[in-house]
């Protein structure tokens, strides 16, 4: 893998030269805007080409597309989308000509499942598309909701190579890697925590999502600062040609969503403005006590309460500004805990700029985001930890024919802070700062059945002066018009540690520190040079048209980590001379002494997908094996989070009149996770000063463990189902309602052991829910 990284620069430097001759090559390019006539909405991912030939092109995330190097002639430019007219125009392409257009698409009383099935097969022969899977907010409705809002989090349990933690106290792990290797980008801000204490939830509307891009590992040069996986969230405009909006009630939470034009947008103009807002709670705490009685007479522990706005303004080109900001807040109250709670807040904008006689297209983005957490806890001392910071970036993109070319550059500054008393009493309290500024440049070529993607992305650390060079490059080849193999491989970098602590009863704490510095100087005999975490991936898989319906993804995977750095689970005594002198006859290695400590790892494994989709049913199956291994120069452990199998099967069922029911089933099934078996408890004394008493002096209550992470928990199983009705009022009003039931078989998963009382909590029990949905 590292031969093939090495040629990835030497490669990328082949196709930056070859660019001259593409750009004086005598033909013509059209570009432009696809969106719906009825809210306009960019149509995102729709096929864009000309009648009878192999010129085309798929619009992006914002509905833009661009055909180049055509041949100068006359003609019929076609697009279709599902559940829209295909709309035809003729057009002239004249020798270096620019056309810009902006195309609008209308709703079709027709569904063309064909013409979908076949933009999609066609996509994936132009794209490498390794290990990402994209998400549409109609794809997240077709799984079973909870309450009857469906949600991002639930959907997102499903993916290969995901796994959660479960209904409580729910996190996101992708191929191996913790949330804090996971980068969670919404609008291009950073959102530290996605998901709520309740696993069931997100901080994330589903119907002010425009598209969800999850990178489960291989992902390209465009991004950085995390090893492991990106999530890339986009938001949707507000409605440009009316106000419209929606109401939700639950029993679990309502929501509020209004939208509407600031000016109207017109087809023979296009300048517009509008707005979206969303804002939605939770009142499960107080109406557990009615409808949930059965689980928790007091009623269930959590409250959550989550805003966002939007305000777009488009010029009568196509060029936009985004303006947008968010609010998020969790609490909960645990039996072990007396409080914990995090709040996150955020703004920016973000903006495409497309120049009037060149064909590149700009993209940028600025935006400011915080985040606070605290937990207060029995018999243990209370954490916090903070971070916040600003990040900025330019992108800009070139096409040639099916070619691209893409660059850009990033800068950012964090802060972060934490407050952290180990099991031992010792004291960790940092406040850090950094800035980090990124470089990147990606190329992709398609030339006969291959298609090439080499990237480089240069990251500098300010905080701790270091350059990491990370060289990208991901390929496909269409063996046969249904079957493509591909092959991604990368080096990745992060300067950011999780706060978690491995030996937690319930995980919910995950703060957050950037180049932290007390750290070991040798690890395995070698001298550490660098304070960055790295990670090196390689993926390989296949691809499989099994019939127009059916269609099979098999990716493997391996990850290695050659340098992590983690929370010294280990420390027993202060980093003071008396122990860090090795003249000193007190002398203490660094493992007894440092706050964190230096590891290695990895992660291998391999995820199958098999899903069929027709005009009425849907099912998708999806199994994912995966070893994770961590050696901390003292013993090999697996981490928390090592879910050895796990499968998930979804089933989506739409008939009756004008379809207006739905029925949806879900089956999750994962292995037991590891964890660390209690050996004892002692009397572990405080002392404050030289005069505190032993004898008369009460002491805190001290854990004797096990072997760490030595035990398995049972396995966890979990079927929900869920039917919907929707009804029709007019044009506009609607209303859904849904009736869900979550864990449907009542399987008694475990949540945590309570060490103390030795008592065994599970995870939420068979609960059904009742919401209620309105259109206008």
């Amino acid at each position: 893998m590292k031969r093939l990284l090495l040629l990835t620069p030497f490669i990328f430097i082949f196709f930056f030269l070859s660019l001259p001759s593409q750009l004086t090559a005598q033909t013509g390019t059209i570009r432009g805007f696809v969106y719906e006539t009825e809210t306009g909405e960019p149509v995102i991912f729709t096929n864009v080409y000309f009648s009878k030939t192999t010129y085309g092109a798929a619009t992006d995330i914002n509905g833009y597309f661009v055909i180049s190097k055509v041949p100068p002639g006359k003609y019929t430019l076609l697009v279709t989308y599902l559940g829209f007219d295909t709309l035809k125009i003729a057009v002239n392409i004249l020798p270096n000509d620019l056309i810009t257009k902006k195309l609008y698409l209308k709703k079709s009383t027709f569904t063309l499942e064909e013409v979908n099935v076949s933009a999609a097969r066609e996509n994936k022969k132009v794209e490498t598309q390794i290990s990402i899977i994209k998400i549409t907010p109609r794809e997240i409705q077709q799984i079973p909701t909870i309450g009857g809002q469906p949600d991002l989090a639930q959907y997102l349990q499903v993916l290969p190579g995901v796994i959660f933690t479960g209904d409580q106290g729910g996190q996101l792990y992708i191929r191996g890697g913790p949330p804090i290797q996971n980068k969670v980008l919404l609008d291009g801000m950073t959102v530290y925590n996605p998901f709520h204490s309740i696993g069931l939830f997100s901080v994330f509307d589903v119907d002010i999502i425009k598209n969800v891009d999850v990178y489960t590992g291989g992902y390209g040069a465009e991004y950085g600062g995390r090893i492991s996986s990106v999530m890339d969230i986009t938001t949707r405009d507000g409605n440009k040609k009316r106000f419209s909006g929606k109401i939700d009630a639950s029993t679990f939470g309502g929501k509020l969503l209004i939208e509407g034009p600031i000016v109207k947008s017109k087809e023979d103009d296009g300048t517009s403005a509008s707005f979206i807002f969303s804002i939605k709670d939770s009142y499960l705490r107080e109406s557990s006590k009615t409808f949930y009685s059965y689980i928790d007479k007091n009623g269930l522990p959590y409250d959550y309460l989550d805003a966002y706005g939007k305000i777009s303004i488009n010029a009568a080109n196509g060029s936009k500004v985004n303006f947008y900001g968010f609010d998020f807040t969790d609490a909960v109250q645990y039996k072990i805990l007396q409080n914990y709670r995090w709040d996150a807040v955020g703004g920016g904008g973000n903006f495409i700029v497309i120049p009037g006689k060149s064909p590149v297209l700009l993209e940028g983005f600025f935006n400011y985001s915080n985040y606070k957490v605290t937990l207060d806890q029995k018999n243990f001392p209370s954490r916090s930890s903070s971070i916040g910071g600003f990040n900025a970036g330019l992108n800009f993109s070139y096409f040639f024919g099916k070619d691209a070319f893409k660059y850009g550059l990033e800068f950012s500054g964090l802060g972060t802070t934490l407050d952290f008393t180990n099991n031992v009493n010792n004291k960790i309290d940092y406040t850090q700062n950094t800035t980090e500024v990124a470089l990147y440049a990606k190329y992709k070529w398609l030339f006969g059945k291959f298609i090439l993607e080499p990237g480089i992305r240069v990251q500098y650390y300010g905080s701790l002066s270091e350059v990491s060079l990370e060289p990208r490059i991901s390929a496909k080849y269409n063996l046969a018009d249904v079957f493509r193999l591909k092959l991604a491989a990368g080096l990745y970098s992060q300067n950011l540690i999780s706060t978690t602590y491995d030996l937690d009863v319930v995980n919910l704490f995950y703060g957050f520190l950037s180049g932290p510095e007390n750290l070991p100087s040798e690890f395995q005999g070698k001298n550490i040079n660098t304070k960055l975490q790295k990670s090196q991936q390689v993926v390989f898989g296949f691809e499989w048209d099994l019939t127009k319906k059916l269609y099979l993804n098999v990716e493997g995977y391996y990850k290695y980590y050659p340098q992590l750095t983690n929370l010294n689970r280990h420390k027993i005594y202060p980093d003071i001379t008396e122990y860090s002198n090795p003249a000193s006859s007190n002398y203490k290695p660094d493992y007894l002494r440092k706050d964190f400590i230096i590891e290695k790892g990895d992660a291998e494994g391999i995820d199958f997908s098999l899903k069929y989709s027709s005009n009425n049913f849907t099912i998708w199956a999806v199994y994912s094996l995966c070893y994770i291994h961590r050696f901390d120069e003292i013993s090999w452990y697996v981490p928390p989070y090592d879910r050895r199998h796990n499968i998930n099967l979804t089933s989506t069922y739409v008939f009756g009149k004008k379809k207006g029911w739905e029925f949806d089933l879900r089956y999750n099934f994962g292995s037991g996770f590891p964890f660390t078996k209690t050996q004892g408890f002692y009397e572990q004394l405080v002392f404050d000063d030289l005069n505190t008493n032993i004898i008369t002096n009460n002491g805190n209550l001290g854990v004797v463990y096990s072997g760490f992470d030595k035990g398995r928990l049972p396995y966890y199983s979990r079927l929900d189902a869920n039917l919907k009705k929707k009804f029709e009022l007019g044009k506009y009003a609607k209303i859904e309602i849904s009736l869900s039931v979550t864990n449907l078989l009542n399987q008694q998963n475990i949540f945590y052991f309570d060490r103390v009382s030795y008592t065994r909590v599970n995870q939420m029990p068979l609960m059904p829910s009742l919401g209620l949905s309105i259109s206008f």
